[in-house]
């Protein structure tokens, strides 16, 4: 696999600080160049972020002199320097999409961390183990913006990386799945904050996190859905509803997940099997950043946990645990994912990982 030059857009915030930490030693991407806003363009990387960092490892070495450039008004610029960008940017949902799409249309394609472009019909909205046929589409959005290369594709919603991945393989299987209720307990630092920027949350829970509960319920209709035509058509079912809640946890978002079929229930038994055999293409293809085992099953009756598991596969694993018989629905049980790994920048990086190994980044 050649190496591609790459950008990170927004790369002073949080998950711009992820995009830098998880690409620094990576086989196939090198981070040629960091963008964030006017008030950080010009300074060192070093410079912009200052005391910000928030990471658990120190700001690269390799990216910590690099001058920051404009992200809004250096886009033709940074187009012609890079193979393509990862976007985190913090704007309003309107700035985002037309700035993703100004990349776009400059011939650099965008993996965006974004939710901007999540209900574009032509966007691909990828958890690459899950859909990832999906990135089919950008040939039609292509020849909407008129592009050779450029296009957009972007990541899920964070909170849909915990139990998304251990409902839809079972639908697959061919156990139909009708209804889906869940409950997401969900980190801090999918706020974008650490205990001391956010001091409110120690002791504390938050029962609402704002346009959270509509992301985890329509998302998922996209990633079961099909490409008709030019466009990338939601599925109706199964049919979701969630409650998101923020507790005072710094990383890993967890979800208590209630499932029920549309025809006969599997046993626990079949359930468990399809986890455990479970294979996405990002497996097959044995990518730079894919676990090796995606869904992991815990039979204590007290995992997986939050502070234990998060890290897991280096945080892109997800762990299930407490399948068992409900009075209402068929099922319940619990699942977890790291946010800020699996469920924003690494989840981003593993999706260019998929477009690059399909040739989409040439």
């Amino acid at each position: 696999m050649k190496t591609y030059k790459v950008g990170i857009i927004g790369a002073t915030g949080m998950v711009g600080q992820r995009f830098a930490s998880l690409l620094e030693n990576h086989p196939w991407f090198e981070v040629v160049l960091v963008a964030a806003s006017p008030r950080s363009a010009g300074k060192t990387y070093k410079e912009a972020v200052g005391s910000r960092w928030c990471m658990d490892t120190p700001m690269p070495s390799n990216m910590a002199d690099l001058v920051v450039y404009d992200a809004t008004a250096d886009v033709e610029k940074i187009a012609k320097l890079v193979d393509f960008v990862f976007c985190a940017v913090d704007m309003k949902k309107d700035e985002i999409k037309a700035l993703e799409e100004r990349y776009a249309k400059a011939e650099c394609p965008v993996v965006s961390n974004n939710s901007a472009h999540r209900g574009t019909p032509d966007v691909p909205m990828v958890v690459p183990e899950l859909n990832a046929d999906h990135i089919e589409v950008i040939a039609s959005q292509k020849k909407r913006l008129g592009t050779q290369r450029g296009f957009i594709a972007v990541k899920s919603n964070c909170s849909l990386q915990s139990y998304v991945p251990a409902v839809y393989p079972l639908d697959k299987a061919g156990y139909k799945v009708e209804d889906v209720l869940v409950c997401t307990y969900q980190a801090i630092s999918g706020a974008g904050k650490t205990f001391e920027t956010w001091p409110e949350m120690i002791d504390n829970v938050i029962p609402f996190i704002g346009g959270e509960e509509e992301k985890s319920e329509q998302e998922p209709l996209k990633i079961w859905g099909k490409i008709e035509g030019d466009e990338i058509v939601n599925a109706v079912e199964p049919h979701f509803t969630a409650q998101c809640i923020r507790v005072p946890v710094s990383n890993g978002h967890l979800g208590a997940v209630f499932m029920k079929f549309a025809d006969k229930a599997p046993s626990k038994e079949e359930i468990l099997s399809v986890w455990e055999n479970f294979k996405g293409v990002p497996q097959e293809l044995a990518l730079p950043s894919a676990p090796k085992k995606f869904l992991n099953y815990f039979v204590e009756d007290n995992m997986p946990q939050t502070k234990l598991h998060r890290d897991l596969e280096g945080g892109m694993a997800v762990s299930i645990g407490r399948l068992r018989e409900d009075t209402q629905y068929d099922y319940k049980f619990v699942c977890l994912s790291h946010n800020t790994l699996r469920g924003a920048a690494g989840g981003a990086v593993l999706l260019a990982e998929l477009l690059a190994a399909k040739g989409y980044m040439d």
